[in-house]
């Protein structure tokens, strides 16, 4: 297999996420083999061109081949239309500048979170797709088939991450989610881990299948769960250790040609940047193995 790895930078935040230190994100990726990195779309308290700017000189720099971004996407959930048109205008903003500096390939990206006021965030079967309206579906549908074209026009691919709370948390809904905008440069990032936090996972192998042609990216960590709690019943672990067989998944990609990049993250504490040395040399030895 040949795919580009790509580091996520939760490898290298703190406990808390943002402020990162982008020169030292770059450098580490490189010394340790990646092929590129998943940025965040925003950095706190910055403009789009300040944020930019910034990133291309840390990417210069320290050689880094590949840049992708992920979340935040642009929340199109709000009940406010004017809200909405902000975000995606946001969004195009973002995007537009970001193909000036890199050659972008795959973005992760996200709709907004979809929350159930009733419900814990954790209670991951009454939020996101389970919650959602009729008019959650039309939102999303609008501002990414707006979104869709503007992926086509600068040659990238957007890729909804499967992630609890959000429309597309499961595969099933995500993929009804891509059919809907039905726009070919916008499809799915199959983020395993966050389906084996459901109570009724689908197995992983029914997973990369409903996932069919839109299957554009892929995200890999891991999780050991802990018995006799029903929410919030896990603990993020490394790639080589918990409940998902890694090396099923890659045999899974394989099987079906899988070309898109592979990122890998660690969003636990403790000390992240050797979790990035450990998790890529797991990685590469599957990928070597199958």
């Amino acid at each position: 297999m040949d795919n580009l790895i790509i580091m996520h930078v939760n490898y290298m935040e703190g406990d808390y996420g943002q402020p990162v230190d982008l020169d030292r994100v770059c450098e580490k990726a490189v010394n340790l083999g990646y092929d590129g990195v998943e940025f965040r779309r925003k950095l706190q308290n910055m403009s789009n061109s300040e944020y930019l700017e910034k990133l291309v000189k840390a990417v210069e720099k320290a050689k880094l081949k590949y840049v992708l971004f992920g979340g935040p996407g642009p929340n199109l959930m709000d009940e406010n239309v004017e809200n909405r048109k902000r975000e995606v205008e946001d969004a195009i903003d973002f995007y537009k500048k970001a193909s000036r500096y890199f050659n972008l390939t795959v973005c992760n990206t996200m709709t907004g979170p979809l929350l159930n006021p009733e419900a814990s965030y954790y209670q991951y079967e009454k939020n996101g797709s389970a919650f959602a309206k009729e008019k959650h579906w039309e939102w999303a549908v609008e501002g990414f088939k707006i979104l869709g074209d503007v992926a086509e026009e600068l040659k990238f691919y957007f890729a909804f991450e499967t992630h609890p709370c959000y429309l597309h948390d499961k595969v099933e809904s995500t993929k009804k989610l891509v059919d809907l905008i039905n726009k070919k440069n916008v499809g799915i990032n199959l983020d395993y881990e966050n389906i084996a936090c459901e109570k009724d996972p689908l197995p992983l192998g029914e997973a990369v299948k409903r996932c069919e042609d839109r299957l554009y990216y892929v995200h890999l960590k891991n999780h050991f769960k802990i018995e006799g709690l029903e929410y919030r019943n896990f603990i993020v672990c490394s790639l080589s250790d918990g409940i998902i067989d890694n090396r099923k998944f890659i045999k899974l990609l394989k099987d079906r040609n899988y070309k898109g990049p592979i990122c890998i993250e660690a969003p636990r504490s403790g000390d992240r940047e050797y979790f990035a040395k450990e998790d890529i040399l797991y990685l590469k030895s599957l990928l070597s193995e199958i």
